[in-house]
């Protein structure tokens, strides 16, 4: 099980959270002017890196907020917790 830290609430059990997803994916500026196929591409296309990953969390079994985590993928390692709608933090 991993530890999951809210940075509301505290380091909680996974199963508390939901999982929302790659992190800082814009919606598209004009919607209607895309394709079918660029729809397809911005719904179902997303990263899957090997080693740290942005992804995006929600605590749903307390205080219901979403936040960003940046998580290595092969080790499941939290590298950093932050708020939604705040920029990526470098990690070195």
């Amino acid at each position: 099980m991993m530890l999951i830290p809210c940075p509301w609430c505290g380091p909680r059990e996974e199963a508390e959270f939901h999982y929302g997803g790659q992190a800082h994916v814009s919606y598209p500026a004009d919607p209607a002017a895309l394709s079918d196929a660029d729809w397809a591409r911005y719904l179902f296309f997303r990263d899957n890196p090997k080693g740290p990953f942005a992804e995006r969390w929600n605590h749903s079994a307390s205080c219901r907020r979403w936040f960003n985590v940046i998580r290595d993928t092969v080790t499941n390692e939290i590298l950093a917790v932050y708020p939604a709608g705040q920029p990526k933090p470098v990690i070195a």
